[in-house]
C-alpha cells in the first residue's frame, strides 16, 4: 500500500491546493504553539478546512491539553482531525471523543528514548492514529514539532509494529531520506514540513521530488 502523505505547516488556501495537487492525503494546520514554524490564525485554519474537498484530511495541530479546550478549538476551526501535540493534562480521550463525534483523534508521541514506546502503546487504544515526531516537551520552551530533526527510527519501528493503529512518521523527512525512513519504520505515512519548503514557502519542485522518491519505495 502506498503511504499516505501529510503535508504540514500549510499557511494558505494556495498552499493547500498545491499540496493536494502534488498528492497529499492530509494537510497539517498549525495553531498557536510555544515554538516552531507554520503557525496560522484559527480564522485561516477554518477557511482552509472549509475549502478542502473530501477525502483529504485536515489536521488541526493544537497545543491545548485540556479536553474541553481541545474540543472548543476543533469546533471553532472545523478541521476533521485533531492532532494533539502535547500530553493531556485534564480530561480523557473518551471525553474528547464524546464531545467530537466523527472527528479523528491523533496523538503526537515525541520520540526521545525507549520510554516513548510505553507511552505510545498506552495511548494507542484510545485514539485513531499516532504521529511520531522529534520534539521535546520537557524543555523550558516546549518543542512540540517542526524541529526538522530526525529521531531514532528503530524506536519508531517498534511502535509501528506494536501499536495496532495507523502511525505517521515526522521529523526531518526530506526527498533524499524518505525512502530510507519508510523502509526503516514502515509507517502509515510520512509527515513533513520544512523538507518541502524553501525560505518558509511550499516548494513545488521539492514536493515533486518527494513524491517521486516515495513512489520508488
Amino acid at each position: 500500500m502506498q503511504p499516505k502523505v501529510k503535508i504540514c505547516c500549510i499557511s494558505s488556501l494556495e498552499e493547500a491546493q498545491t499540496a493536494i495537487r502534488a498528492g497529499a492525503s492530509a494537510l497539517g494546520l498549525v495553531a498557536e504553539m510555544p515554538s516552531g514554524p507554520g503557525v496560522i490564525s484559527d480564522d485561516t485554519i477554518r477557511a482552509i478546512a472549509r475549502s478542502v474537498p473530501p477525502p483529504i484530511a485536515t489536521f488541526l495541530l493544537t497545543s491545548r491539553t485540556d479536553t474541553a479546550r481541545i474540543a472548543a478549538h476543533q469546533q471553532a476551526t472545523g478541521a476533521n482531525t485533531v492532532q494533539i501535540v502535547d500530553a493531556l493534562t485534564s480530561g480523557s480521550y473518551a471525553e474528547l471523543r464524546a464531545a467530537l463525534p466523527g472527528i479523528a483523534l491523533v496523538q503526537v508521541i515525541h520520540v526521545v528514548d525507549e520510554a516513548s514506546i510505553d507511552e505510545a502503546l498506552a495511548i494507542a487504544p484510545q485514539v485513531d492514529a499516532l504521529l511520531l515526531d522529534s520534539g521535546n516537551p520537557k524543555l523550558a520552551v516546549k518543542e512540540l514539532g517542526g524541529t526538522g530533526r530526525v529521531h531514532n527510527w528503530a524506536i519508531s519501528r517498534q511502535i509501528v509494529e506494536q501499536a495496532g493503529i495507523p502511525v505517521f512518521l515526522a521529523g526531518g523527512l526530506r526527498p533524499d531520506n524518505v525512502r530510507a525512513a519508510v523502509d526503516a519504520v514502515q509507517p502509515w505515512g510520512p509527515d513533513l514540513c520544512s523538507g518541502v519548503r524553501t525560505e518558509g514557502r511550499l516548494d513545488e519542485q521539492k514536493l515533486t521530488a518527494f513524491f517521486e522518491a516515495l513512489a520508488r519505495v
